[in-house]
């Protein structure tokens, strides 16, 4: 007799939370992601490095994310959702406080690797158990749970990394995840259901090699893209070699009977649009995360904490959103709020590209709030939608490649954001407009907000009633 475990799909009190418990150890994940890049100068003197050394660090994390995300939903599958997330957490964890008491370069690479497969683990199985155990009439607001962390979490970790780094040392920026760990690892052991296939198809090993060299090369393509110094030989072998990897992979998941992903489910059309279109606005929302406080930095002359605190406005815009996003989505309708509220992200997009060291504080404030309303709202659209029309046996496929789609578009979306940069360096003096304050960002911004403005074509052909099933369900 197995001892699974299920949380029935009526159980609502128990899938709010489990998805409270997932959305934390995102949380922790995702701020992990981005708070060490203000501690950096620190810790490249602990280990005798030069701070630009220490990038394949802060890469290593984001590479092995990518590289194994892809082998998630078949070790869940496997082996079961709650034993996965558990020792998922429990990798994290133990990696982080190891990574605290790194005294070389090359230790700390090696455990910030470890860590990126504790979280490849952590996020995609954590979400896919919220999809199994939240029932159709509250899915909106559990997304809207799960969607938080990743708005609030990079806004928060540099001044938080530098709040640390200042006043104490880097290495606690590690220890502080023991806690939390802890706490997250006791709550998955009672909370997460072990439901699994008592016959797991076989392990795609050729998808996964093609999968995860390709999105190595490109995530690494990327990475040299981003740098100060892009060789560019580099850059385009890894980008060639990663396109290749990857069009091969999905020549094999077309032709295999057992695929480590079911690409059929990009014939559902409101999956496919928040995939395609979805990717382009999360390129757009890693871009801005990287022009925002560089501007404020380099374009307006504030330090790091000060500019990191500029960027709390979004954050306190992205959780203001929160209480009223489902009553809008019922509201409204996904199609029509994706459309409209899709708009106004490309505004916001234009007003940070007005935005001067002559611009009065609480204009600033109010644009970098409101644009978190708006921003928010989006994610959580877009992140519902998803999985609106998607049924129960495509679900494993679907959580999948949408997680790596969303790992893949925040990556690039960095690099994207360096690139603007670049173009609107080289563009202000052809333009004759190179002594205006931080017009190199502000241009920036625009180009931005023209890639935002492509992510809604995806919209557009979307039917009325798109994803009506779970409005209509919420609002009973």
């Amino acid at each position: 007799m197995s001892n699974t475990t299920q949380v029935p799909a009526y159980d609502s009190r128990a899938s709010t939370w489990i998805a409270l418990l997932v959305a934390a150890s995102f949380f922790m994940e995702n701020l992990d992601a981005t708070i060490i890049v203000t501690a950096v100068p620190q810790m490249a003197e602990s280990f005798g490095v030069q701070a630009v050394d220490l990038s394949i660090g802060v890469s290593a994390y984001m590479l092995a994310l990518g590289v194994f995300i892809p082998a998630s939903g078949w070790v869940a599958e496997r082996y079961g959702a709650r034993t996965v997330f558990a020792s998922a957490v429990a990798l994290f964890t133990v990696s982080s406080l190891l990574c605290g008491f790194a005294t070389g370069l090359w230790e700390f690479v090696f455990l910030r690797v470890l860590q990126g497969m504790g979280g490849a683990m952590m996020v995609p199985v954590g979400r896919l158990a919220v999809l199994k155990t939240t029932p159709k009439e509250k899915l909106v607001s559990a997304i809207a749970t799960l969607t938080w962390p990743a708005l609030v979490a990079p806004i928060l970790g540099p001044p938080i990394g530098g709040f640390i780094t200042t006043y104490a040392s880097w290495r606690w920026i590690f220890y502080l995840n023991l806690p939390l760990g802890i706490i997250a690892f006791f709550f998955a052991l009672k909370l997460i259901p072990n439901d699994k296939n008592p016959t797991p198809q076989p392990f795609d090993t050729k998808g996964f090699l093609l999968g995860g060299g390709g999105l190595f090369c490109t995530l690494w393509a990327v990475e040299l893209v981003s740098g100060d110094h892009t060789p560019w030989a580099q850059a385009v072998g890894f980008l060639i070699a990663g396109v290749l990897l990857l069009a091969g992979c999905v020549r094999h998941m077309h032709r295999a009977s057992h695929p480590m992903i079911d690409l059929s489910v990009l014939k559902i059309q409101t999956f496919a649009a928040t995939v395609s279109g979805g990717s382009l606005f999360r390129m757009a929302t890693g871009a801005t995360a990287l022009l925002l406080p560089l501007m404020f930095q380099v374009g307006f002359g504030l330090n790091p904490f000060h500019a990191g605190l500029l960027m709390v406005a979004i954050f306190t815009g992205n959780l203001a959103m929160k209480p009223a996003t489902t009553g809008i989505i019922r509201r409204h309708g996904f199609k029509r709020v994706l459309g409209w509220n899709g708009l106004a992200n490309v505004v916001f997009l234009l007003c940070y590209a007005m935005l001067s060291p002559n611009t009065p504080l609480g204009w600033i404030l109010g644009v970098l709030f409101v644009g978190g309303l708006a921003r928010s709202l989006h994610f959580t659209g877009l992140n519902t939608l998803a999985f609106a029309d998607v049924p129960p046996a495509k679900l494993r496929a679907a959580n999948t490649l949408f997680s790596t789609a969303f790992q893949l578009s925040l990556g690039v979306g960095v690099a994207v954001g360096a690139l603007a940069l670049r173009v609107g360096t080289w563009a202000k003096d052809g333009l004759g407009v190179a002594d205006v304050p931080a017009v190199d960002f502000r241009l920036a911004f625009v180009l931005i907000a023209l890639l935002s403005l492509v992510a809604l074509y995806d919209v557009r052909p979307l039917p009325a009633d798109a994803g009506d099933e779970i409005a209509r369900k919420a609002k009973k």
